[in-house]
Formats: structure tokens, sequence, C-alpha cells
């Protein structure tokens, strides 16, 4: 037997570790959480490609060189005895087949410049969440055919971790797959694991387990289950996508439908709202998110996107009740005559909102949720959890970064319109204030005959 058949017969990946192997989009990330045998995956990743592809040229990076020699030089010494040769000045693996694996790290940004003008077919990010969104943007320049190399599409492959400096671009692309006119959701693929998914850890060091279990709970969420939504600081804990986010379905006829939006023109954000006759959960099922709107803009938009939905109330800013100096008209009053009709102020008590989304968001003694954002709402899943204590009002969110709150402030003022707690209208006493009874006693017209006129 051969050393290149020895090391192959060696390679028994757990299904996360094949599911990786496998995976053919042009970026492609793995992890998630503590202990799911990434750098194994990716060492022997490049492996596999060094020995299929004669010529290659693949570059593995890591933040610092203490990293790189303890989880990938000593590592790569030792599997790759007598198969490949390791130039100690250069940092590479020297295959016979005249592959390549180039091994660099990167502790200043400006580190990475080194790269540029060189080719590799592959690059490895190993936890890439270290690296800043200039260092990723600047390797892409790099990811190209070297010429030693003939019909091979150039990819990328990272390991990560929720935290760190790059956690946010990390995040866009591989978990929010929210996209920019350049890139294409079909080139990027995670594929999440954890420590338990690494049955050697399970059973050769449970110890390791234990010590990830017994972590703080924000800690605990990254580390043990990789939730890219937990850290600390963060004013929604409680927020999780598999609780707090589903697939778009058909809303049923009977339920309620409502709109609430913040208006600026810095970002305009609207949200709709659906909950049943029961009142057991409230969904959020569509947004509208854009900057730079003038208000009639803003009201064409939001009509446009309600289109046959039957709207029972909406509810915004409250700034806009005031007068325009130029016309002498109510922000209401210029929605109204672009068709946007019955918009009403929004109650903008802030800290009693946000305590009421914490009560919608949190799990019952069931495991239920009793707010639900459509998978589709992009923007509100985004900021929401990124939202953090006010340094000056305990219980109030800060204000920075802007950008954060116009979609949570949107769900505030809808939650707030509400006059009830989904799944809490227990009694008659309980008695739920819709707000289109609300509307009929203050203007003694039938709101839904006013939308519609």
């Amino acid at each position: 037997m051969t050393r290149v058949e020895k090391f192959l017969s060696t390679i028994k990946p757990y299904p996360k570790q094949e599911e990786f192997f496998l995976a053919n989009s042009t970026r492609v990330a793995y992890g998630g959480a503590r202990g799911g045998g990434k750098s194994w995956a990716m060492r022997t990743k490049f492996i596999l490609l060094a020995l299929s592809h004669p010529g290659i040229q693949i570059l593995l990076l890591r933040r610092t060189f203490p990293e790189l020699r303890e989880n990938h030089i000593i590592p790569l010494k030792k599997a790759l005895y007598k198969i490949a040769d390791y130039k100690e000045v250069t940092k590479e693996f020297i295959f016979k087949n005249r592959s390549r694996i180039k091994l660099g790290y990167c502790l200043n940004e400006s580190d990475i410049l080194q790269y540029q003008g060189q080719a590799y077919e592959v690059i490895g990010m190993e936890e890439a969440t270290q690296f800043t969104y200039m260092q990723y943007i600047a390797l892409t320049e790099s990811n190209r055919l070297s010429g030693n190399i003939d019909s091979f599409v150039p990819r990328m492959y990272f390991t990560c971790n929720p935290g760190g400096i790059g956690h946010e671009w990390v995040k866009r692309l591989f978990i929010d797959r929210n996209y920019g006119e350049a890139e294409r959701s079909e080139d990027y693929t995670f594929i999440p694991s954890t420590v338990y998914d690494n049955e050697y850890i399970i059973t050769k060091n449970p110890g390791y387990v234990k010590t990830l279990e017994a972590l703080p709970p924000l800690r605990r969420k990254a580390m043990l289950y990789g939730d890219w939504d937990a850290f600390e600081g963060q004013y929604f804990p409680e927020f999780s996508r598999d609780k707090n986010v589903c697939r778009p379905f058909e809303i049923p006829s009977n339920w309620n439908r409502f709109i609430a939006f913040d208006y600026g023109l810095d970002m305009t954000a609207c949200l709709w709202f659906a909950f049943p006759p029961d009142k057991s959960k409230i969904y959020v099922y569509k947004e509208l998110y854009r900057p730079g709107l003038i208000l009639s803009q803003a009201a064409k938009e939001i009509k446009a996107l309600s289109g046959d939905d039957k709207i029972r109330w909406a509810v915004a800013s409250p700034d806009l009740a005031g007068r325009r100096q130029d016309s002498g008209k109510t922000g209401f009053d210029i929605l109204s005559s672009y068709g946007l009709k019955g918009v009403t102020s929004a109650n903008n008590s802030r800290i009693p909102g946000w305590r009421m989304i914490r009560e919608l968001l949190r799990e019952d003694d069931e495991g239920e949720t009793r707010l639900i954002f459509f998978e589709n709402c992009l923007n509100v899943i985004r900021t929401l959890p990124k939202l953090t204590f006010d340094t000056n009002v305990s219980e109030d969110v800060s204000s920075t970064p802007h950008e954060l709150t116009h979609a949570p402030d949107a769900l505030r003022y809808g939650v707030m319109s509400l006059g009830f707690l989904p799944g809490k209208v227990k009694s008659k006493r309980e008695v739920f204030r819709d707000p289109i009874d609300a509307w009929r006693e203050e203007k003694g017209t039938d709101y839904m005959k006013f939308l519609t006129s």
C-alpha cells in the first residue's frame, strides 16, 4: 500500500464533514459552533484537492502564526509524510504532481496585501470571522486560475464560529443570505455543525462537551449551538431563528391584517402583520425597507405592496401628525392624498413597546413563541437581534447605529397598536379593544369603507 493509499484509507468523515467535502458552490462555509471538526475537514479537503488536480495552487490562512502552526502545519506534516515536501522558509507543501498548499497568516489587516497579484485556484480562511471584510475582498481578487491547471472552477472555503471582527460579513453572506447586486445566492453554501456532530469528541472527550454546556447562556448559544444572533449586550436574547422565523404560507382569509411603518427620508421601514381569530400568535409576513423615498413615494410603494390584502388598520411614526410649513398639511394628509388612507399615529412608548416585543419573542412553557417572522422579511430579522442596550437608559434600546432601528421601530409601533398580547386573552374581562372600533367611535364612520372610498 502506497503512502497516498494509506492516507486515503484513514479518511472517515462524519456526515456533516462529508457534506462539506461534496459541496460544489464557489463559496462554502462550515461550522458555526465549537468542536464540529472544522480544521480537520479543511485540511483534508485541501489534501484531496491537491492529490486530485495536478498543479493546483491552494492557499490556507489563519489570523496568527501560532494558530496556523498548531492547527495546520504540525498536523499536515504528519499527514503528508513522504507524500509532499514541506518548505520551512516559504511554509508550503509541494506534491509530486506539482500541486502546492501554501500556508499563511494575517495578524494585521495590511498583511493580506502580500497575496495581491498572486493566483490560487483554492483559498481557505480558517476561523473566517477573525478576518475583516477588506481582507476577504482582497483575497477574492487572488482566487483565480494560476496557469498551472485547466478546467477548474476557482473557489473559496471557510470555517467559522459566531463572534469576532468578521462576524457581520460572514453572517450576511452565509446566514442571512443578504446579497448585493454582484453576488449570487447559488454561490454560497453554509453547512452548520456542532460538537454533537463530532463522534470523536462525544466518545473520547465528553468533558469538553460539558464545558460548552456550562458556558454562560449567551456564550453557550453561540459556541455550543452556533447561534449567530447571540452576543453580549444583545437587547433581545430571546430572539431565535429556529423559533421566531418560518417559511411563508398562505394566510387564511379570516385572519386580521394591519401595517405599521417608520418613515424617514433616510429609510422607510414598513411591516405587514397578520394574526388568527384566536389571537394566539402574530406573524410579520411582508416588509418594505427602502431609503430615499419622499412621503408620497412611500405611500405609493406601501399601497402597491399591500395589493389585495384586506388591511384593517395602519399606524405610522407619530411625527407625521405635524403640519408641513410649505403646504399646511400633515404627513397623514399627504399619505391619504396618495392613496394610503386612514393611517393614524402609532403609540411611541419605547420601553413598554420593547417589553411587549420581548414577551412575544420568548418561548412559553410549551416551547412556543407568539411573534413569528416570514423568512422573506430579511431586514427586520437582520436588525432586531443586533439591537443593544442604551448606555444611559437601562431598559431602552440604543439609538446607534441608527440604521438598525428603523424596522424594529416599525415592529414596536405594530405590536403596540394591538391592545392585547397574543395568547394572553383568557377571560372576557381581558377585552381586546379592536382599533377598528376605536376609529368608529372617534370618527363616527366605518373605517373599512373609508379605506376603500
